[in-house]
């Protein structure tokens, strides 16, 4: 189920309704209309997969019961295996069974050997690759006695399956989400208010930003060889406001959701393309999946606490994990290869935390030094985002040859004036909302509400005016 399409506005109230005016007072019923929800939210798209969700929830309930029944190293070592087997099992087998069977065919084939083998053509379940990670974690997390085991199987069900979360992010922690499904929760009506703004946000995101930015970017990586620099780097641009718009969107919708029901969920995106190095920019951007892959392999790795070529090494092995996780595709691990040599220099010289408030904290203009910082971390991340969005490495390479042209200095030959008009305003009222959760958290909130509610009928609007047709989020393919 799709959040902007018509079935999540009937299912939302519904469930809504039924949380806060049936089963208020009763936090076992709360929390069962919770897991029935995400089912069926889930399985709306396709009932089948939620076995592997089940089975997920089973095994790791199971291994945690079992973790806190014994001291013994070796039967805790057998029982975080049997989670981390089956997880990532799972993700390996449907998401990544035909990279690798392809990848090990094309390797005979360069010694003249040649292998008639086929993959099953599975279809990837949606959101494998976040409760995969969610699940993961409370096991870890288990394991290390950094969290007491659940023994309430209804509100573990809900942690790994919690619809507005389930499918895109964040990658909540058990940590975070499970305590609060252990206690009553209260309608809190400022709380409920701030998650439909910021619901509203994401919905612009989508619909106006990232679904019109789609259109182009389509039409411009589809046929790159049929168009000027200039046009090819106005596709990049698209896209690095694309999927930004799309995923954080996703995210802004999913946190405002969990506040109507009373849950609060973490952070997944900080302004990110305010940032003035890549090393901001990677704590700004995707936060659940970032301190996930720092809290779970690169601290165990030794983090930056070891000697300096280790400290190369882990920094790729991050980045280069990060790019795989994101697609079974080498140019997904040639966008993490290329972002791990975007960070290493700021590593080397110390400089990697250098950066840690927001730019012009409580000013309205950037410096001029602020501004050159943050358009050079931006066309950065442009150059990255083509090699996520090629097709293959060569059509990366072959887009980027393209950008080096005497067209780079004409006028592209795609009109798109509505939507840079949408995009200008886009980045402006991110600017002046860059100190709150989210950008409309505070915008206007010391003014009229004519002002205030004004500027929300400016956006339905907007959705309403220029909104696509119901795409399907980006990161649902991951």
């Amino acid at each position: 189920m799709l959040f902007n399409s018509i079935d999540f506005a009937i299912f939302l109230p519904v469930v809504f309704l039924l949380y806060w005016f049936v089963f208020a007072k009763n936090l076992r019923g709360q929390n069962l209309l919770v897991v029935l929800a995400s089912y069926c939210f889930y399985g709306w798209w396709d009932w089948r997969f939620l076995s592997l969700i089940f089975l997920s929830t089973l095994v790791d309930f199971t291994v945690g019961i079992g973790l806190s029944r014994t001291e013994r190293p070796k039967s805790r070592k057998y029982l975080l295996a049997c989670s981390i087997a089956v997880n990532l099992g799972l993700l390996g087998f449907f998401k990544y069974h035909a990279f690798f069977l392809e990848n090990f065919v094309a390797a005979f084939s360069l010694f003249g050997q040649e292998i008639g083998a086929k993959s099953l053509q599975l279809i990837l379940p949606v959101g494998i690759s976040f409760y995969t990670f969610q699940t993961l974690s409370y096991t870890i997390d288990v394991y290390r006695k950094q969290l007491e085991p659940s023994r309430d199987f209804v509100a573990f069900a809900a942690f790994v399956s919690f619809f507005p979360q389930l499918v895109a992010g964040p990658i909540e922690r058990a940590k975070n989400l499970l305590p609060q499904l252990g206690i009553k929760r209260r309608f809190d009506y400022d709380q409920a208010a701030d998650g439909m703004r910021q619901i509203l946000w994401g919905l612009f995101k989508k619909m106006v930003i990232a679904d019109n930015c789609g259109r182009y970017v389509d039409l411009i990586f589809g046929a790159p060889e049929t168009f000027g620099a200039s046009t090819l780097l106005l596709g990049a641009v698209f896209f690095a406001f694309q999927i930004y718009g799309d995923f954080s969107g996703y995210s802004d919708i999913a946190i405002g959701t969990a506040r109507l029901f009373g849950f609060h969920l973490s952070r997944n995106f900080a302004f990110p393309y305010f940032s003035r190095d890549m090393a901001e920019f990677w704590r700004r951007w995707h936060i659940s999946l970032s301190t996930w892959f720092r809290d779970y392999l690169y601290i165990p790795l030794g983090g930056s606490k070891v000697a300096i070529w280790k400290q190369v090494r882990n920094v790729f092995i991050i980045f280069l994990v990060s790019g795989f996780w994101h697609g079974a595709n080498w140019t997904f691990v040639a966008w993490g290869a290329l972002n791990a040599l975007y960070f290493l220099p700021l590593l080397l010289v110390g400089r990697n935390r250098k950066n840690m408030e927001i730019v012009a904290k409580g000013k309205w203009l950037p410096t001029l030094r602020d501004l050159f910082a943050m358009c050079s971390t931006f066309a950065l991340s442009v150059l990255a985002w083509i090699f996520f969005r090629a097709d293959s490495i060569m059509d990366a390479v072959s887009y980027i040859v393209g950008m080096i042209s005497l067209s780079m200095f004409t006028w592209p030959e795609i009109e798109a004036h509505k939507l840079m008009v949408c995009m200008v305003f886009f980045v402006f009222v991110e600017w002046i909302g860059r100190e709150g959760e989210h950008a409309i958290e505070h915008l206007g909130m010391k003014r009229h509400p004519i002002f205030r509610f004004g500027f929300y009928y400016v956006l339905l609007l907007a959705i309403f005016w220029f909104g696509g047709t119901g795409q399907e989020f980006i990161y649902f393919q991951f």
